[in-house]
């Protein structure tokens, strides 16, 4: 196998004259925990947040540096976000496919390339160690040479991809994108697509007690105040325990798609309130916030004590009851005024977050967990006090596990009717209420001009009364 002939720089040899490296090459270290973690992703489904989570993460995460720890973080990112992309370059690039089972070779060809094409690491050092990696690697030593002439190509004819990957992208899974296409339309998919491939500003909610200061908020952090009333963090990633107000816990760190589903209860104070999947604690909070007596549970005790810690920070601990529990065991005395299910989902809505998620779920398993979430949603729903709302959402951007379980639910409880979400309720996301009243955010969402600024996480939810 080699470089395209036609495309060869005249005179280039195929073998490379690089020597054997050593183990300790500045730099290596991190480029081949990229490349391991890559391909535990693509082929082994496994989650990116585990395998790069500061406690638990891959034996080769966590043996390096932070600063290399953030560089792994970013070359993963950036070539799951243009997977489709640099995956059609490799194929554009050889004259036939890469052998069978090559995954190793795979790796180190995406990870050099999304290096040279995406980030700001000098085309000479991707190279050189791309090669090394290959050199040492025994299943990829034979195409070192193949190594260093495809990213070297690379490297000269940059312009002229990034131009055609403009011009077309190519769009990666293959199911997702084209599943995509099937929910929302060409249009719509295409610009879910375009915001997929940038990466996710930062949301704040603000604690009840300081919204009527939000312009104030906006301009100390330098945020941008959204229509929803959510704070958009402009510019790069930025140590959020660093910023004005984290201490004193005057907000905290959430989508504004996820600050949605809590705000339909409207006014909660004194009343009873059950989170049914409470971890992180985004949700739990803005219940608490509004003045709920809030039941929290989870099947995580792990997760409760960092949920406690966050409402602690935000001086909330003392309006929750955590509870480590499956909901389908929970048998509690009374019902509850407000009952909160976001439910467990493929997490298609937050793909921009977290790009692993299109090669780490299946159609299959969209379909399991729908059949999950109905009967998470069944059960929730005879925890509901005569008159109570009972709110069901969840982060996927398909509508079998939103409308169409919204629907099921709907038909089969009589005694619960359907409360569509008003305009008035969701200020600059009326375009997302449907037909039925339910409301279904994408990522197209939110434009705010700036594809940088704009946007936000696929979100669905649907709102019901248990009749008294």
């Amino acid at each position: 196998m080699s470089v395209s002939a036609d495309k060869r720089r005249k005179g280039q040899r195929r073998k490379s004259s690089v020597a054997a490296p050593p183990a300790d090459k500045p730099g290596l270290a991190a480029r081949q925990a990229a490349h391991r973690i890559l391909g535990a992703i693509l082929d082994a489904r496994s989650s990116m947040d585990g395998l790069t989570d500061e406690v638990h993460g891959h034996p080769q995460y966590l043996a390096l540096e932070p600063r290399d720890r953030a560089l792994v973080r970013a070359i993963l990112l950036t070539s799951l976000r243009h997977y489709g992309n640099l995956d059609a370059t490799l194929a554009r690039f050889t004259d036939k496919p890469l052998p069978s089972g090559a995954t190793g070779l795979r790796n180190i060809l995406v990870v050099g390339l999304a290096q040279i094409l995406f980030l700001d690491v000098p085309d000479h050092s991707a190279v050189d160690l791309a090669v090394a990696a290959a050199r040492i690697d025994p299943r990829a030593r034979r195409f070192a040479a193949l190594v260093n002439a495809l990213l070297r190509r690379a490297g000269r004819e940059k312009e002229d991809l990034l131009a055609r990957f403009a011009e077309k992208p190519v769009r990666a899974p293959r199911w997702f994108a084209d599943r995509l296409e099937e929910i929302h339309g060409a249009e719509v998919a295409a610009v879910i697509d375009a915001r997929h491939r940038t990466e996710a500003p930062i949301d704040l909610t603000l604690r009840a007690s300081e919204r009527s200061d939000a312009s104030g908020w906006a301009e100390r952090l330098g945020a941008i105040l959204l229509p929803t009333g959510s704070l958009r963090l402009a510019g790069s990633s930025c140590d959020v325990a660093a910023l004005p107000g984290y201490e004193d816990g005057a907000w905290w760190v959430q989508d504004a798609s996820a600050a949605v589903p809590a705000r339909l209860f409207g006014d909660l104070a004194g009343k009873a309130a059950l989170d049914c999947c409470a971890a992180p604690g985004g949700k739990t909070a803005q219940l608490a916030d509004a003045g709920a007596r809030v039941t929290a549970l989870d099947l995580s005790a792990n997760r409760l004590k960092r949920l406690a810690g966050n409402l602690d920070r935000l001086g909330l601990a003392d309006r929750c009851e955590t509870i480590a529990t499956d909901l389908f065991r929970f048998a509690p005395g009374q019902g509850f005024d407000a009952v909160l299910l976001d439910a467990p989902c493929s997490s298609t809505g937050t793909v921009r977050r977290h790009p692993d998620v299109p090669f780490t779920k299946r159609p299959e398993d969209i379909r399991k967990l729908a059949d999950l979430q109905a009967r998470m949603l069944d059960h929730a729903a005879t925890l509901v006090a005569p008159g109570g709302l009972l709110v069901f959402s969840n982060c996927s951007l398909d509508p079998l596990e939103g409308e169409e379980v919204a629907r099921r639910f709907s038909a089969a409880h009589a005694g619960f009717e359907p409360v569509p979400v008003r305009a008035e309720e969701v200020p600059g996301l009326e375009d997302a209420i449907t037909a039925e009243g339910y409301l279904r955010l994408t990522p197209a969402c939110l434009d705010l001009g700036d594809p940088a600024v704009s946007g936000a996480d696929g979100f669905f939810a649907a709102r019901f009364r248990r009749c008294p």
